[in-house]
């Protein structure tokens, strides 16, 4: 059979990123979002129209852009550069905000609106590679643009990078821009009063590497990764940043010190894992994120079958490195109940990344694969709390036919997980999200709490807690349990739910304007999420702001079209009957239909 022609084209990926932008976000996220939206719509925006450029794809704080020309590319990074310095000038220099951008030229694959490829791998690696407020490019790059341009560049030698497996020549762009405005260093942490850092050790796990040489085998060295930061944050005395936001660095040229600092962390494990038959080699390093010295290092060579007690030798290990007022007690607390197989466990892992996709093809994909991993181990506890967990998210995203058998099927599972292990977490993490689907609040508290007994470093169940606790009122305690789940997992793709819980307990404490603004940063995350945008009309009813509340219904509504008043007050979201009454009449002023 002939095989399907791929298309290509040779074009210039241009890759750029904000420097610090979790720091930033965490000293003023108003601010930062603010004045990020403003650069955008005044200057990079247009500045790439102006140079026929195309932006692919924007990915947080990033975005990927594709030019025609390589001349025009490596222009419109230079007068982006410039301008950034002039319009940041009078802000403190801990807190401008700047970018770094990395150019190549290469051979493009076109995959409808989005483009793949070398050519666009590169491009983001020399992204890493520039210094804040600089651009970096490749020796194609800086051999088609000489002569063309009234600038110089520094070669930066060969510089061997993260999943490439040749050297890359990089070359810096020298734009001369006057030093008195320096932009934004990253290694300079910003004191924020509302966050003061954590006296008690912090660790960050980042994705271990994949070394066997089989891209299919990526799900279990995530997997290795995973579990350890599973076992980590079992210490009550240690804060583990979740998966979410320590694997948003997988695939990139990271710098440790800037790792700490844009996740508040003293340490971060790092490491590689290569797989071959029933043989497993495991290297991992831990590091003083302040100073970027080892802590720790080593490499494990065994059989698969021998990957639990692995796994549990490099948590003591690391535990017993990063402080001394973690006991031998909490060390022993780290290690759990496993599967009674290797295969289940592998099925388990092959489940996760399809979980974490957040949508229908993962979830059938979940349903798949863990199902396997109980027919193989009856009594493997997390495969039937991840599984509840699979089934919550598919009840909150209409995944199912019916939302009650989606919430049914996750109660049994749930239940039937703490049957088998009742100090897992993830089973009581998971009633906590059923009885909050069933509107029951109290119980819900009472299955978060539970689970946070046996992961205090758990971001999911905090998010939800924060949730439960603004619908029966308890609004200060649910604004502690967000800004827990927040610093244990800043660049959480979730984080635009636990704005909600937010959302909500301003609005219950009649903080209209607060609503408002924990709205606005929803949406940033997540624009099509209905659920801000309803929230946020009641709020600016309220504040006299009856335009803005009537848009904000209308984009609800177009996001959800079944929304309506008899619709919310079947499913209120507070307990307070007075708090439901508020929240229906400031959608009523704001024209949403009975």
């Amino acid at each position: 059979m002939k095989s399907q022609r791929v298309e290509r084209r040779l074009a210039a990926g241009f890759a750029a990123d904000m420097v610090g932008y979790s720091r930033l976000m965490e000293f003023d996220e108003t601010d930062t979002i603010t004045r990020q939206s403003k650069h955008r719509k005044e200057l990079i925006d247009p500045k790439i129209a102006e140079y026929g450029g195309r932006i692919v794809k924007l990915m947080g704080d990033g975005m990927l852009v594709e030019f025609g020309s390589i001349v025009d590319s490596v222009l419109c990074a230079v007068e982006i550069q410039k301008a950034m310095v002039d319009r940041e000038a009078e802000m403190p220099s801990d807190r401008r905000i700047s970018y770094r951008i990395g150019i190549n030229l290469g051979d493009i694959v076109i995959d409808g609106d989005d483009i793949l490829g070398d050519g666009v791998n590169v491009a983001a690696r020399l992204e890493g590679l520039a210094e804040p407020g600089g651009i970096c490019v490749s020796e194609i790059v800086q051999q088609s643009v000489a002569g063309k341009v009234d600038f110089a560049f520094e070669d930066k030698g060969d510089q061997q990078v993260k999943n490439i497996a040749r050297a890359i020549r990089a070359f810096s762009v020298a734009i001369n821009i006057d030093q008195a405005a320096t932009p934004l260093d990253p290694t300079i942490p910003l004191a924020s009063p509302q966050s003061p850092p954590s006296e008690k050790p912090s660790i960050a796990v980042l994705a271990f590497d994949n070394m066997s040489g089989d891209k299919d085998q990526e799900y279990f060295s995530d997997g290795i990764s995973e579990d350890i930061i599973t076992g980590l944050s079992r210490i009550k005395g240690l804060l583990v940043i979740s998966r979410n936001s320590s694997f948003t660095y997988k695939g990139q040229q990271v710098d440790i010190k800037r790792v700490g600092e844009e996740l508040g962390v003293r340490y971060v494990l790092e490491g590689s894992v290569r797989r071959g038959g029933d043989k497993i080699r495991v290297t991992g390093q831990l590091i003083d994120a302040k100073t970027g010295g080892h802590v720790w290092a080593d490499r494990y060579d065994g059989k698969l079958d021998d990957i639990f007690e692995l796994q549990d030798d490099i948590t003591a290990k690391v535990l017993g490195a990063v402080g001394t007022e973690i006991t031998l007690a909490e060390i022993e607390r780290s290690r759990r109940e496993r599967p009674g197989s290797v295969d289940a466990w592998d099925r388990y892992l092959q489940a996760l990344p399809f979980y974490y996709q957040t949508d229908l093809a993962g979830h059938e994909k979940v349903k798949v694969l863990l199902s396997q991993a109980m027919e193989i181990d009856p009594g493997f506890s997390s495969a039937y709390a991840l599984l509840a967990l699979n089934y919550s998210q598919a009840a909150f995203h209409a995944w199912e036919a019916s939302a009650t058998y989606a919430i049914s099927q996750s109660e049994e599972l749930a239940r039937k997980s703490i049957s088998l292990d009742l100090k897992d977490p993830l089973g009581h993490v998971a009633l906590g999200w059923v009885h909050l689907l069933k509107s029951k609040p109290e119980q819900a508290v009472k299955a978060l709490n539970r689970g946070l007994e046996f992961d205090p470093s758990y971001p999911t169940a905090y998010g939800l807690l924060s949730s439960a606790l603004v619908f029966l009122g308890r609004t200060e305690e649910a604004l502690i349990a967000f800004e827990k789940a927040n610093s244990g997992s800043p660049n959480d793709p979730l984080r635009f739910v636990w704005y909600l819980g937010v959302m909500n307990a301003q609005f219950a404490d009649e903080n209209y304007l607060k609503c408002v603004e924990a709205g606005e940063r929803a949406i940033l995350l997540k624009p099509n999420f209905y659920g801000a945008y309803f929230i946020s009309a009641a709020a600016l009813s309220y504040l006299g702001r009856g335009e803005e509340a009537k848009e904000a219904v209308e984009i609800a509504c177009k996001f959800n079209p079944k929304l309506s008043l008899t619709s919310v007050a079947r499913n209120p979201m507070y307990v307070r009957s007075a708090d439901i009454d508020r929240l229906l009449e400031g959608l009523r002023q704001a024209g949403l239909r009975e």
